[in-house]
């Protein structure tokens, strides 16, 4: 690999507006659409105008002496020209997305319409453990909407939609198999948990599909492959090498354990186990590779490679996330093997461009952006660290490896830290790591796929063969995840990518001037010196001797009361797995001796695998009556397949579980009760740290119930009921009175948690407010002083 003497960048500019308007129209809707249309239009033709007149100026002395100042002047405008009329172009293609959008028969139809609809799924389903929905386990699933029925009237529409579907009967569907379905209309915006999109609505359906077409021949073999390749790695492979094996090879995670999937976000790794540019660049190189190998031509080789990458779309899905990084590698493949650099920044420019006329909801995809940026980082940098790496004596391979690696990471980082509010401090390293094995990997994998369907003794014989690189992978994985302050936490949007960003320009700069390049290095050396003892022998959160923990897992609740030797209780899960998984984890949980679920609400109760999984649990304890009701099967369910017990606790049932003692105070027996929350279990737990109240999503009339009953609900450490909403009494927070108020809440949340009254009552009464909206994590540890000491996870000690 050698620098590039020029970057042709003509067509970037062109390339950013097109991105910059779709964005605004997928946003805006149509008419901000047509209003920048209409600007860039008249700008047209002004500077039209302008260009036309300076072509016929004549040639003078005078000219001739400003000729090399005209000639600027008349690229400048000439560039603007072009931007606008590209402005123009995408401006009026999305102007017209999106009024279709809008006035599609399902975006207008009333919230809770039954329609009868012909779709076409444009992606395999998703399991969905948190649906939006509730209920059986449900599937997500993208569609291409062809025929609607509404009421009387029967029409054939276009159109994207998403259906939330039950498993049954859905979760087998393959890409483009026609079905028909009947469900009910849902907002397609942020109701829908959807991000802002040309898709027209989504589609609740009340059961396994109405209709189904047989899929075609090429879907069914591609679909055959994947199953295929699967089943092979399950007979050949550990439990999560035959998870990941798939997924590194066809984008196929399902069979991915969860703890090994954050192993890989942490460790910002996760690309490798969705299809991505990396993938299609390895295809296609050792395709290259094997076509000069045996003498081909270039002209049949370009076929060969062609007719690879269209094979490999096929089986992976033609989704435009596949299509997308089938594209960006593509591009890099171009500017890594084929060693043509400049024109690698050009037809990224171009297909960046017709993707977005072809996919416009790529513009607010995180992944097409990372793509994007990584790709161009690859394009634009690389290169020149490479060369300079060799300069200064490094081989070359290694020189590629370590400059791929970073330029890939720091152009990245900022949209990773914008999307999540998190940066990975250990990325570079594993990816570096992990590189070698990667190509073979990939290689081997495909051979394995190809194999499966048609000799699968062979493909399992080939996967043992893979079975010594996806340890390595996992064991980098594993590594890279568990280091201290592995992934930092940051403020999300534009203020965690001006952070992000800010850095790497920062350090950009002092590795350009030598001059401070040697204090910076000093500097940082002392830091590392002074940093790396501290997070080995005292790792930040939570401070040792903690008690009670609020884990932050969004709009929900999950807290964890340590009882000694790295085991706990848990009561609730949230709403998802790996939130609830990840923050045991930072709490080195690997014992639960007892999982309580308050009530049986998703949020509560959503993400109990991530408890379950890799941990050992002795029973989940429910209320009285809950395992009766309908909510409590696939709660029942989940826990059965981890060969844990359900029960139900009773009123006044006393808990001894290591230094905790938890006293089930409520519901109260006979109350009439209008509302899952209010059969919610009401607990007091003695701690070292005083008492602790936990009263579920409660509500007013359960909570003043209680207190009619003469339950002592005094408390050092309150959990806020019902996620700060106004439906507790002053009267009940009076009676509690805690030092400590905890509120569990999501970030930016729709139901405006915690309400601004509960907050200020609390505050008046003299408790310390935390919320994990806010603070993250919150421990609450006894400090040495014998005062409560609150340990936010993202901020350190914030009080006594």
């Amino acid at each position: 690999m050698t620098a590039p003497a020029t970057v042709d960048a003509r067509l970037l500019p062109c390339t950013v507006a097109a991105w910059a308007v779709t964005l605004v129209g997928l946003s805006s809707g149509w008419r901000i659409s047509v209003l920048v249309t209409a600007v860039a239009v008249v700008g047209v033709l002004v500077g039209g105008l302008r260009v036309r007149g300076l072509g016929k100026n004549v040639a003078s002395p005078y000219s001739r002496r400003r000729r090399g100042r005209s000639r600027t002047r008349d690229g400048v405008m000439r560039a603007v020209l072009a931007v606008l009329v590209v402005t123009a172009g995408f401006g009026g293609a999305v102007a017209m997305r999106m009024w279709f959008v809008e006035h599609h028969p399902l975006a207008t139809a009333p919230t809770g319409t039954w329609v009868t609809a012909v779709v076409e799924p444009t992606d395999d389903p998703r399991a969905v453990r948190n649906s939006p929905f509730g209920g059986e386990p449900q599937v997500r699933i993208p569609v291409a909407v062809r025929h609607v029925t509404l009421g009387r009237e029967s029409m054939s529409v276009g159109g994207a939609a998403l259906v939330f579907a039950p498993s049954d009967g859905w979760r087998n569907l393959l890409p483009g198999q026609r079905v028909t379905l009947r469900g009910q209309v849902s907002e397609n915006r942020s109701s829908g948990g959807m991000d802002p999109g040309t898709s027209v609505a989504v589609i609740r359906a009340d059961g396994p599909p109405r209709a189904m077409e047989a899929p075609s021949a090429l879907a069914e073999w591609a679909g055959g492959v994947r199953d295929d390749l699967a089943e092979v790695s399950a007979h050949a492979l550990g439990p999560s090498e035959a998870g990941l094996f798939p997924g590194l090879i066809v984008g196929d995670t399902s069979r991915l354990p969860d703890d090994v999937r954050e192993d890989f976000r942490v460790a910002g790794l996760t690309h490798l186990t969705a299809v991505s540019g990396a993938n299609v660049s390895i295809l296609l190189g050792a395709v290259l590779l094997l076509v000069r190998f045996v003498g081909i031509g270039p002209r049949t080789g370009a076929f060969l490679a062609g007719a690879a990458l269209v094979l490999f779309v096929i089986v992976v899905r033609p989704s435009p996330s596949v299509v997308r990084a089938a594209a960006m590698g593509a591009v890099a493949l171009l500017a890594l093997i084929v060693g043509r650099q400049r024109q690698a920044l050009p037809a990224l420019c171009s297909a960046i461009g017709i993707l977005m006329l072809v996919w416009p909801d790529l513009a607010v995809d995180v992944g097409f952006a990372l793509s994007a940026t990584a790709t161009a980082g690859l394009v634009l940098v690389a290169p020149v660290w490479v060369a300079r790496l060799q300069a200064h004596g490094w081989p070359r391979a290694v020189a590629e490896v370590c400059a791929v690696s970073c330029a890939a990471y720091i152009v990245t980082a900022p949209i990773l830290a914008a999307a999540t509010g998190t940066v990975s401090v250990v990325a570079v390293a594993a990816n570096v790591l992990v590189t070698p094995v990667l190509a073979p990997l990939t290689v081997l994998g495909s051979v394995v796929a190809l194999c499966a369907p048609v000799v699968p003794g062979v493909a399992e014989f080939l996967a043992r063969g893979a079975a010594p690189m996806l340890w390595w992978l996992l064991t980098v994985a594993a590594r890279a995840a568990s280091v201290p302050s592995a992934e930092l936490s940051l403020l999300d949007g534009i203020p965690g990518a001006a952070v992000i960003g800010g850095t790497a320009l920062v350090g950009c700069v002092l590795l350009r001037y030598r001059r401070i390049r040697a204090v910076a290095g000093i500097a940082l050396v002392s830091t590392l010196v002074v940093w790396i003892p501290v997070r080995l022998f005292a790792p930040g959160w939570p401070s040792p001797g903690w008690v009670f923990a609020a884990c932050d897992v969004g709009q929900g609740d999950a807290v964890v009361l340590a009882t000694g030797d790295g085991s706990a209780v848990v009561v609730d899960t949230g709403p998802e797995a790996t939130p609830v998984d990840r923050c045991l984890r930072r709490l080195r949980i690997d014992a639960v001796p007892v999982l309580i679920v308050s009530h049986l609400h998703a949020d509560h109760m959503g993400g109990v695998r991530g408890v379950l999984q890799g941990r050992q649990v002795g029973q989940v304890v429910v209320g009285p009556g809950a395992v009766s009701r309908d909510a409590a099967g696939t709660l029942i369910d989940t826990a059965a397949e981890f060969g844990v017990n359900v029960r139900e606790t009773m009123l006044r049932e006393v808990l001894h579980l290591g230094a905790v003692t938890i006293r089930i105070l409520g519901p109260p027996v006979g109350q009439s009760v209008d509302s899952e929350n209010d059969l919610s279990l009401v607990m007091v737990a003695e701690t070292t740290v005083g008492r602790i109240l936990l009263p579920g999503d409660a509500e007013a009339p359960a909570l003043d119930a209680l207190i009619r009953t003469g339950a002592d609900v005094r408390a050092d450490v309150l959990k806020v009921p019902h996620h700060g909403s106004r439906t507790t009494s002053e009267a009940f927070l009076a009676a509690v009175r805690p030092r400590v108020a905890v509120i569990s809440a999501g970030r930016d949340n729709s139901f405006g948690h915690p309400h601004p009254e509960i907050v200020e009552v609390l505050n008046d009464m003299g408790s310390r407010v935390l919320r994990t909206d806010l603070h993250g994590d919150v421990a609450v540890v006894r400090a040495g002083s014998g005062a409560l000491a609150v340990v936010s996870d993202s901020r350190g000690t914030i009080g006594p």
